[in-house]
């Protein structure tokens, strides 16, 4: 079985999250230092290899008015480079309001969020990779 990697792209910080190799579960993974292209890439084939990983979930981050942003645009970018150099399937999820919703139940957790944005980046992650597994057939 294979996992599923969601990436919540930022950029200072691409939060990430990985599916369990049944993709039933995702859950909050890493965060890596968005450095350059060249070594998030190093740091996602690493991954991609170690976890067996066959799909990313790159979240796009729409605007609640429907249209794309600055950053939308960077994330297309960068998924565009992803296509690129991995060989791996990509599918992008809109990923609006994932980062409110880990916020939130982060807060519930009890973690405080205002200096811990890593944990912010790596649980929106989970969100919406967790909605992208509900919504395939296994």
């Amino acid at each position: 079985m294979n996992r599923i990697l969601a990436i919540d792209y930022g950029m200072k910080k691409i939060g990430l999250a990985l599916s369990d190799p049944l993709r039933i579960i995702a859950k909050p993974f890493n965060t890596i230092d968005n450095i350059s292209y060249e070594d998030s890439l190093i740091q996602l084939k690493n991954i991609i290899k170690e976890y067996s990983v066959n799909e990313i979930v790159v979240g796009l981050p729409i605007t609640l008015k429907n249209t794309f942003s600055e950053q939308t645009n960077l994330v297309k970018e960068f998924i565009d480079s992803l296509e690129n150099d991995l060989t791996v399937k990509i599918t992008i999820i809109d990923e609006r309001l994932s980062s409110i919703e880990a916020k939130k139940s982060l807060i519930q957790q009890g973690i405080k969020t205002g200096h811990n944005k890593k944990e912010i980046d790596k649980t929106a992650a989970a969100i919406f990779l967790q909605s992208y597994l509900n919504s395939i057939e296994k």
